[in-house]
């Protein structure tokens, strides 16, 4: 991957990070694995690196602000947004089906995982240093944007504060539906207020879920 412009000295380790579990299923003969324990390794680094940068680059900053912002650097759509300009999807090695899905929240939550995967395989093969001045060339240049959007207030508890402000209710969230294989399940969650349903929002988690459904909350209520 040129957009990555690093020379790995083990290109296998990057065309792990590129490998979906599913591509496994119809090419079990290809050596490597795929590439979720990298995810896990660079789930790890960019967490550090990015809390490392905010400690140090915004002294005077609480600790709650701070952590809300490196919520809003590396959440799955930021990560989504960065991997899609690096030019990751055309790169990823998909099972047919999944190769099919293009543009569907599966395929946004898969991309951003390959970009941890990515990092993770960076910093075996590049160590810390090079993965830290990965993670700051192609992340932080969003933080300007998220601040400058209030990107990092929590739905979740903007909704709650609001609901509570104007109508004097706390909001409820229940599960609707859960669909797909366990390792790809998607979420379907219903945002309550008493018994009005305000939103429904979905995602690869409840939680993702319960975001999605406050964010559209705050739509539906003009909020």
């Amino acid at each position: 991957m040129e957009n990555l412009n690093i020379d790995f000295q083990n290109k296998k380790l990057l065309e792990q990070a590129l490998t979906h579990r599913s591509y496994l299923n119809e090419h079990p003969d290809v050596k490597g694995g795929h590439n979720e324990r990298l995810e896990f390794l660079g789930d790890a680094v960019l967490e550090i690196v990015i809390t490392e940068y905010l400690y140090n680059k915004y002294p005077d900053t609480p600790e709650g602000d701070l952590t809300n912002w490196r919520a809003s650097l590396v959440n799955a759509k930021m990560l989504y947004q960065v991997a899609s300009e690096l030019g990751v999807e055309n790169n990823l090695r998909l099972s047919k089906g999944e190769a099919k899905d293009k543009n569907t929240k599966a395929r946004q939550y898969i991309l951003a995982n390959a970009l941890e995967a990515i990092i993770g395989a960076i910093y075996l093969d590049q160590g810390l240093e090079v993965s830290r001045r990965f993670i700051i060339s192609h992340l932080i240049p969003k933080l300007a944007y998220i601040l400058s959007h209030e990107l990092y207030l929590d739905p979740k508890s903007k909704f709650q504060e609001l609901a509570q402000e104007k109508e004097g209710v706390t909001p409820v969230y229940k599960t609707l539906s859960e669909e797909g294989p366990d390792h790809e399940k998607t979420f379907t969650v219903g945002l309550y207020l008493g018994e009005e349903l305000v939103a429904e929002g979905s995602g690869l988690s409840k939680q993702e879920a319960q975001v999605n459904a406050a964010e559209l909350g705050l739509k539906n209520k003009g909020w």
